[in-house]
C-alpha cells in the first residue's frame, strides 16, 4: 500500500473487533509515511511538527482537527509554540489499526 492509497481510503467505525495490526503490517505501513515515529510498545504512531510561531501551530492543529472530524477517527495533539506533535493509535483496541494510518497520510497532506 502507498501513501496515495492511504490517503484515497476512509476510516472505518471501531470497536473492541477492530483489527489490531502486527508488528509486519505497522513496518510496512510505517514506511508509507514521512518521519512518523512508533512508541516502544508498538500501540501508537507520532510525528512533531514545526512551525515558525504559535498561530501557525494552532491553525495546523484546528486542520488537522478538521480532517479528524471528517475520518471519525481522533488523534492526541500536544501544541507549544512552534509545534505541534500528533499522536495517533485506535483507542477501541489500545493498538494500531489501519485507521491511524491512513488519518497519518490524510494529515501529512495538509499544506504547511
Amino acid at each position: 500500500m502507498n501513501n496515495n492509497l492511504l490517503q484515497d481510503l476512509k476510516c472505518t467505525s471501531c470497536n473492541n473487533l477492530t483489527p489490531k495490526l502486527s508488528k509486519n503490517e505497522i513496518k510496512k505501513n510505517l514506511k508509507q509515511l514521512i518521519n512518523w515515529s512508533i512508541n516502544d510498545e508498538n500501540e501508537m504512531i507520532f510525528k512533531k511538527y514545526k512551525f515558525k510561531n504559535f498561530k501557525k501551530a494552532i491553525d495546523f492543529a484546528n486542520s488537522v482537527g478538521q480532517i479528524s472530524d471528517e475520518e471519525r477517527h481522533h488523534p492526541d495533539l500536544s501544541i507549544g509554540f512552534g509545534y505541534c506533535i500528533v499522536m495517533i493509535h485506535t483507542h477501541a483496541i489500545k493498538a494500531l489499526s489501519i485507521n491511524d494510518f491512513i488519518l497519518a497520510s490524510k494529515i501529512d497532506s495538509l499544506s504547511i
